[in-house]
């Protein structure tokens, strides 16, 4: 595919459509759009997702594994099935003591309706 998207229409199991490489980090997009997206990643021990502060909150959750996430210096112990948003403007680490596989969505619409 052209735009390395996941297959639509096919059923698939998310945690199996990216593997774990020794040393390294692995990112599987399932779907891109202007308006936000949708990917998996796997991480192998040692191994850091590095993130800049994004003007979106972005949702995590953990798939495999265990991770810990830091958020603005404080950090955040997830097994599998827990999750936690990254508030937008924050600076934010994922790091892996033991490997793990994430799910991270990004949603870039919507903040303008949000009424305060």
């Amino acid at each position: 595919m052209a735009n390395n998207e996941q297959d639509k229409s096919k059923s698939f199991i998310v945690v199996e459509i990216v593997e774990y490489v020794p040393h390294s980090v692995v990112i599987k997009t399932i779907i891109k759009k202007t308006t936000g997206n949708v990917t998996v990643s796997s991480v192998d021990t040692g191994g850091a997702l590095a993130r800049v502060a994004s003007p979106f909150d972005t949702f995590i959750q953990v798939i495999d594994g265990k991770a810990e996430v830091a958020i603005e210096g404080k950090t955040h112990m997830l097994d599998i099935g827990q999750a936690i948003i990254i508030p937008a403007h924050s600076s934010s680490v994922i790091k892996s003591n033991v490997r793990f596989k994430i799910i991270s969505t990004i949603i870039k619409s919507g903040y303008d309706e949000i009424l305060v």
